[in-house]
């Protein structure tokens, strides 16, 4: 029972989520972490350059883990989506996202 418990490294669904990140553009995954920290309410839409600015500026190559290592990621990814009104539509998504994304800047 207590193994279950353990992290040894060997979740899969925390690899595929890893390999997805790790795929991501420097630019993408600047977006990302400014899209999670928008979600956790350290700024408004408004502050969108100041958001991504700090972002980028804290870059130190270990994106997934940072994310991977905010247990209410997908809430704050979800409320940032809903109040900056960015839509989330399956294959679509990732050109919806950085079309929008991108406009904002």
């Amino acid at each position: 029972m207590i193994d279950v418990l353990e992290d040894d490294g060997s979740d899969p669904v925390a690899q595929e989520i890893t390999g997805i990140i790790n795929a991501l553009s420097e630019d993408e995954q600047v977006d990302l972490v400014a899209l999670m920290r928008l979600g956790r309410g350290d700024a408004s839409i408004e502050e969108w350059k100041d958001l991504r600015r700090e972002a980028a500026e804290g870059r130190n190559g270990r994106t997934a883990r940072y994310l991977l290592g905010e247990p209410m990621i997908g809430d704050f990814l979800a409320e940032a989506s809903t109040s900056s009104g960015l839509t989330w539509t399956g294959e679509r998504h990732h050109r919806r996202y950085s079309a929008s994304v991108r406009s904002r800047r």
